[in-house]
């Protein structure tokens, strides 16, 4: 008897990007983008605002292209403890309270 195959359907299983980038960080962007330039009302603002836009949405468009879930690779690096000590060796002396803990 053979298997059943079901198939995974490409629309269910994309990921969330808008512009190709990634959803939440371009148009996070863009509403800093649009803040720079309608809060300030200069042309310096104006072009400062304009290539803030392209310019992030270039490099979302490549880390997107790179990997998609980049962000979220990005925060779970970020909450990771700067240094773990070393522990696991047979010559170290363990204090009393750590071989308490474990009866």
């Amino acid at each position: 008897m053979a298997l059943r195959t079901i198939p995974i359907r490409r629309a269910g299983n994309r990921d969330n990007l808008f512009m190709g980038g990634d959803r939440e960080l371009v148009m996070f962007s863009g509403l800093l983008a649009f803040a720079l330039i309608f809060s300030a009302q200069e042309v310096r603002a104006t072009v400062v605002g304009l290539v803030l836009w392209f310019g992030s949405l270039f490099v979302f468009r490549v880390m997107a292209k790179s990997d998609s879930k980049m962000r979220h690779v990005y925060l779970r690096h970020r909450r990771y403890k700067p240094y773990y000590p070393a522990r696991s060796t047979p010559f170290r002396d363990n204090p009393p309270s750590q071989g308490s803990q474990y009866k």
